[in-house]
């Protein structure tokens, strides 16, 4: 894990409950845009909901975690919703989602409910399966970014496909963001392609060669597979695994973009790290 530490950018995560506006618009993906009443659903579920966001006890990565705010923009994302995880709203379309992926009960989030979406989000990264079968092999050839796209000037490759895509995907970013625009250090790359023999050194000299944090098989190695800044918390390194650093970047500017808009691009993500992103332009 990168010692490097940069200020923080965004201000830190709101506690409590979110303000729930009762209409919202919900806009995902290519489909137009729709009306939703926040207000309408099941008022217990969200109770339980509101009770558990932050206090939930559990280990959905093998480690103790308290509550789920941190994956709340995946799981909006994934059961089509706009509205805050604490209103009726959320827990009607998490139900919808349920129903639909053959899961009995209401629409709270618990830990089943969550492993069935990761292993949904699962199927959707190429080197997951690949690698189910045997670790795929490194690229031929990775192309250089420009300097201004690696974090503080640090030199990042990618497969050339893989670079093209993240281009265009930081344009559109930035022309939509203003958040984005104005600082240019957000979006900027802080790993790329990674040798196997890198990693194999790496993960030996800090001995986690296959814990929730480093991979003795890596995403990395195909090229395919970026690390991204969306800014830290205070006195967190840019890439900690840390609870605390994990929920400020799921709160920020550049983070949220990608959940919604990412998709758009190839770029899929890693639930447990919302810097890591995934092309999936080609097989890995």
């Amino acid at each position: 894990m990168s010692k490097a530490r940069n200020a923080s950018r965004f201000p830190p995560p709101c506690g409590g409950l979110w303000a729930a506006a009762a209409i919202v618009l919900i806009c995902l993906g290519n489909s137009a845009c729709a009306r939703e009443d926040c207000s309408v659903g099941p008022r217990a579920d969200a109770a339980r909901n509101a009770a558990s966001l932050n206090t939930l006890a559990w280990a959905p990565f093998h480690r103790p975690e308290a509550g789920w705010a941190t994956y709340e923009p995946l799981v909006a994302r994934e059961i089509a919703t706009a509205c805050p995880p604490t209103s009726p709203g959320f827990a009607a379309a998490l139900a919808r989602w349920r129903g639909a992926h053959a899961l009995r009960g209401p629409g709270v989030l618990d830990a089943p409910t969550f492993f069935a979406m990761y292993q949904v989000w699962q199927a959707r990264r190429p080197f997951v399966v690949v690698s189910k079968r045997a670790c795929p092999a490194p690229p031929a050839v990775v192309a250089q970014a420009r300097k201004d796209e690696g974090w503080s000037g640090k030199p990042v490759s990618l497969r050339l496909g893989a670079l093209g895509a993240y281009r265009k995907m930081v344009a559109a970013a930035r022309a939509q963001v203003p958040a984005l625009a104005a600082d240019r250090q957000l979006m900027t790359m802080f790993s790329g392609y990674r040798s196997p023999a890198y990693d194999a050194e790496r993960c030996a000299r800090q001995h986690n060669c296959q814990g929730v944090t480093r991979a003795a098989c890596s995403a990395h190695r195909t090229g395919l597979a970026v690390d991204l800044f969306f800014g830290n918390a205070p006195g967190q390194a840019i890439d900690s695994s840390d609870d605390v650093n994990r929920l400020y970047i799921s709160r920020s500017a550049g983070y949220l973009w990608m959940v919604k808009n990412a998709d758009r691009y190839g770029f899929v993500n890693y639930a447990f790290e919302p810097w890591h992103w995934e092309w999936t332009g080609e097989p890995p």
